[in-house]
């Protein structure tokens, strides 16, 4: 009798495995992106998640500072300088108040106006560059709040 109990037991052991991974799944998605840019003019940052996600600007509590973010960008124009300028003012706001930028691009103060940002000599077998986005302090110091901005960068090829 005990032949007749263990024989389905020993069985439903050794199937057991294989129905409960059956019955498990798992799936992975992915989204995926790639720029592939041209070989004569591109302006690119080296981590492609500067531009994809929220950057923060850390506080610290014991200077009351704001840390500036730095990144690298990789350059190239084969057929003249790279000029850059902002499209609209750049600035942080809650609201009510404002914290503006200083936001330089390979050591060069970007404005609203078009400036050479890398030289023709640099910029023809392409490099990497800084970028820098800085908080400037207000005469009355930073004011409690969550603020938010967008910085909007414009870069032309420029002929020789």
């Amino acid at each position: 009798m005990s032949k007749t109990l263990l024989r389905p037991l020993a069985l439903t052991a050794l199937m057991l495995p294989w129905v409960l991974a059956w019955g498990a799944v798992e799936r992975e998605t992915f989204e995926l992106h790639v720029t592939i840019p041209t070989n004569d003019f591109y302006v690119l940052p080296l981590d492609p998640q500067l531009v994809q996600r929220e950057q923060r600007l850390p506080f610290s509590n014991i200077t009351s500072e704001l840390s500036p973010l730095r990144a690298t960008y990789e350059v190239k124009n084969s057929n003249g300088a790279i000029g850059a300028r902002l499209a609209e003012e750049a600035y942080l706001s809650n609201g009510r108040e404002r914290i503006d930028l200083k936001v330089k691009f390979n050591n060069v103060e970007l404005t609203l106006d078009s400036t050479q940002v890398v030289s023709a000599l640099e910029a023809r077998p392409g490099r990497q560059v800084p970028l820098e986005i800085a908080a400037i302090k207000p005469d009355d110091g930073y004011r409690t709040g969550e603020y938010y901005g967008t910085v909007h960068m414009v870069f032309d090829a420029v002929a020789p």
